[in-house]
């Protein structure tokens, strides 16, 4: 993050380059039942509620309910469970009728799940459990509610999609034979990255890999199921395929990538590097835009895509500042939270899901906040919380729904309370230790469940 120290350098480039959206009203709310004040809502105290039975929020009076408990994983009872944490992965059905979990070991378990009751069960074949799904991460179809897309343990290069209705999983691509340069080799130390990305109508699918683990891949993949492959090496910078320029790309400069996001066009995928910030591949093209962390471009903090712009949270002016950019030109930013309060307000860093996304990029983009310390005190607006945030440029509205009574115990990633809204944008699906009140594992590890809560 960009040291506080920056600020006032940044002050003067946002009163001056950075464009606030149009100072009048938002048109129909999505939320009209949201608090959207400003204020500081203190938490009230909650016990762990029971699973599967709903409640509401003391502070914001949404409807919650528990997901998981201790006897969940039933491979490893009373390990902990939690989202997956990816901004641009899916975890519920494009119906809302369905939605998965990460448990420890591994195990993606998948539930059934009433809209219109909150109600969690138990999806058929399941014996009345958790339904165990053969993919090591996954994301749902965008238009096809029985579809989940995902790799596996034993062929992690192999991009697969799974049917609901049959038990069936059918290979989709396997990447070895995209005809990345160098060759991938064999074995262990080439997997891929748990960041299978769709775009909006399916055609195209992407992926990182390459390296023995997170944070050192090389490759990444873009299939297209009329075109076929296409791949760019970030240590080379070649870039080759069955469609598109061929060539080197813009950038030269060698690095590894930590995730790899397809914009949901299709178009453009942004690609998070180790230590760096993060560029933007546009497909079709040898062009690559670098937008480093620390830099004029306010690249820093975490984010999420949409249709073909992307939103983060750079940490320069206010932990709360939110802006968004479009991928084909990355230093026209807009402002989505304005005004910035005096004095700023730091130590909850933003953490973003979108994928209630539409064509114009207009749905508002929901998140959690928490302290990297790990510190309980509400004692700012936003603070612990779950939320929406305006994005049409009409007005600068932020919708709030819960407190999401998340202490991260470092380095447990498990207690952070990242999460991922629903296609409707009615649902967000979140982890939390509910205070460090679910105590430890067998294993010694803090337990984290999953919760829902209702956005309206």
């Amino acid at each position: 993050m960009t040291t506080r120290a920056s600020c006032l350098v940044f002050l003067a480039l946002f009163s001056s380059s950075i464009l606030l959206p149009s100072l009048f009203g938002q048109g129909i709310s999505p939320y009209p039942n949201a608090i959207t004040d400003r204020l500081i809502h203190p938490e009230t105290p909650k016990l762990p509620p029971p699973v599967n039975v709903v409640f509401r929020d003391p502070d914001f009076h949404s409807r919650m309910v528990r997901a998981t408990d201790a006897t969940t994983n039933f491979r490893l009872p009373g390990t902990y469970l939690r989202t997956a944490g990816d901004s641009s992965g899916n975890e519920w059905s494009s119906d809302s009728r369905k939605f998965y979990v990460l448990a420890k070991g591994g195990q993606l378990l998948a539930f059934a799940f009433n809209p219109s009751t909150m109600a969690i069960s138990a999806l058929p074949n399941a014996g009345g459990k958790g339904l165990l799904l053969p993919l090591r991460q996954g994301t749902f179809s965008f238009v096809d509610p029985d579809l989940i897309y995902g790799t596996t343990s034993k062929d992690p290069l192999t991009i697969k999609s799974y049917r609901f209705s049959t038990g069936v999983s059918t290979p989709i691509i396997n990447t070895r034979n995209c005809g990345v340069q160098p060759p991938l080799g064999s074995g262990p130390s080439v997997v891929s990255d748990d960041d299978v990305n769709l775009s909006l109508s399916e055609n195209r699918v992407s992926i990182s890999e390459g390296g023995p683990q997170f944070g050192s891949h090389m490759f990444v993949v873009v299939y297209d199921k009329k075109l076929g492959c296409r791949w760019y090496n970030t240590q080379t910078a070649q870039i080759g395929g069955q469609w598109g320029t061929s060539g080197y790309a813009s950038v030269s400069s060698p690095y590894l990538i930590r995730h790899a996001h397809l914009s949901r066009d299709g178009n453009y995928v942004v690609i998070a590097a180790s230590r760096f910030g993060w560029y933007v591949w546009d497909l079709s093209t040898l062009h690559v835009t670098a937008c480093p962390e620390s830099s004029h471009l306010q690249c820093d903090g975490y984010g999420a895509l949409g249709y073909h712009t992307k939103i983060n949270g750079p940490g320069v002016l206010d932990d709360m500042q939110v802006v968004k950019r479009p991928l084909n030109n990355l230093a026209n930013i807009t402002q989505l939270y304005y005004p910035i309060p005096s004095p700023s307000n730091w130590g909850q860093p933003l953490h973003f899901t979108w994928n209630n996304i539409n064509v114009n990029d207009s749905a508002p983009i929901c998140g959690s906040t928490y302290s990297y310390d790990g510190d309980p005190a509400i004692d700012q607006p936003y603070a612990g919380e779950i939320f929406c945030i305006e994005t049409d440029g009409k007005a600068s509205t932020i919708w709030r729904f819960a407190h999401n009574r998340a202490k991260y115990i470092y380095p447990y990633f498990q207690t952070q309370p990242l999460g991922t809204v629903s296609r409707d944008g009615r649902f967000y699906l979140f982890t939390s230790d509910w205070d460090a009140q679910l105590g430890l594992g067998p294993d010694g590890w803090p337990r984290s469940d999953v919760f829902i809560v209702k956005l309206e």
